[in-house]
């Protein structure tokens, strides 16, 4: 093998190799043999200590590398730390914020509750307020229909005098006014001894209104309800008259009813028109005559339901169109 070896040098150097050379024929040969191991031994030593240096430098590097990553990993893992912790603190502050508003909003269902409550409570309150109100409604209608019952039936001797001159020797004597006047319209009413017996007479209302330039009323309260009604019956047959002046002699009502009544006249005229023989009856009611039958209302509603019915009357007493035309 070592002669294989110098071989190898010789041909490396350019160098014949003999035989002499390769066993050592010549002590030329041998020292050169010798020259050329302790080169190779060198050179062996150098590429021994190049291996070396070549390992020391890897695990440097490998150190380096180690050291390296480690640092940036812990500088990564540190900040990834505090950006968990600071997640962590904004969780917690979120946290704290939806307790807060998990608080707001019981509280405010809790308010919502409350004044749903009490809306209900107020409801059922305004419920029994209009009830007890229309119990109320319905109390002052009937307790005014009575009250006016009462005042007309406290009325039922009177008759009121309309158009009757405002002179002073007039109002000095009514009572001997009426009598000439029933003289001179239905003489058959006088009682015996041709005088009329009546409790009181009187204008209405008591103070002259300078500003109305038609005369004011005359209430007359006979003490007999028979001869106020023939007085009254006369009335409606003709037009009564004091010394050629018409005059008219009606029932004395109370306010309600003659507002009542006066708000048939555009109906009871256009009646009158037609030919349905109208008439208002006591308190306030409407009668016509109309295909062979005699009809009654106590409201205007009921009378222009009647009306659109019927096509002879349909379109013939529509109260706001014949108000526009007036006006």
């Amino acid at each position: 093998m070592a002669h294989m070896a110098q071989n190898q040098a010789s041909r490396k150097k350019g160098k014949k190799v003999t035989i002499e050379n390769f066993y050592g024929g010549s002590t030329q040969g041998k020292e050169e043999n010798e020259e050329e191991i302790q080169k190779n031994s060198e050179h062996a030593s150098q590429n021994g200590n190049y291996q070396q240096a070549l390992e020391d430098l890897k695990l440097e590097l490998i150190q380096k590398m180690e050291t390296f990553w480690k640092e940036k990993w812990e500088k990564e893992i540190s900040c990834l730390t505090d950006k968990t912790a600071q997640l962590e603190k904004e969780l917690e502050a979120a946290n704290t914020r939806a307790d807060k508003a998990e608080k707001q909003i019981q509280s405010l269902m809790t308010r919502i509750k409350d004044l749903e409550e009490s809306e209900m409570i107020k409801q059922q309150e305004s419920i029994k307020q209009t009830q007890t109100i229309n119990e109320l409604e319905e109390n002052r209608k009937y307790l005014t229909e009575k009250v006016t019952d009462l005042e007309n039936r406290g009325r039922r001797e009177n008759l009121r005098i309309i158009g009757l001159p405002e002179k002073p020797e007039v109002n000095n004597k009514l009572d001997f006014i009426l009598e000439e006047i029933i003289k001179e319209n239905c003489p058959h009413v006088l009682e015996q001894g041709g005088k009329i017996e009546i409790e009181r007479i009187h204008r209405t209302p008591s103070i002259l209104n300078p500003q109305k330039t038609t005369p004011r009323n005359v209430i007359a309260k006979f003490k007999s309800f028979q001869v106020k009604e023939k007085i009254l019956q006369e009335a409606k047959k003709k037009s009564f008259r004091y010394k050629g002046a018409p005059i008219r002699i009606t029932h004395d009502l109370a306010a309600n009813t003659l507002r009542d009544r006066k708000a048939w006249n555009t109906i009871f005229r256009k009646a009158r028109e037609l030919g349905l023989q109208p008439r208002i009856n006591y308190p306030a009611k409407l009668t016509i005559y109309f295909q062979g039958k005699v009809w009654a209302f106590n409201k205007i509603e009921d009378f222009q339901a009647f009306a659109k019915k019927r096509p002879e009357l349909c379109g013939k007493f529509d109260i706001q169109a014949q108000k526009a035309r007036e006006t």
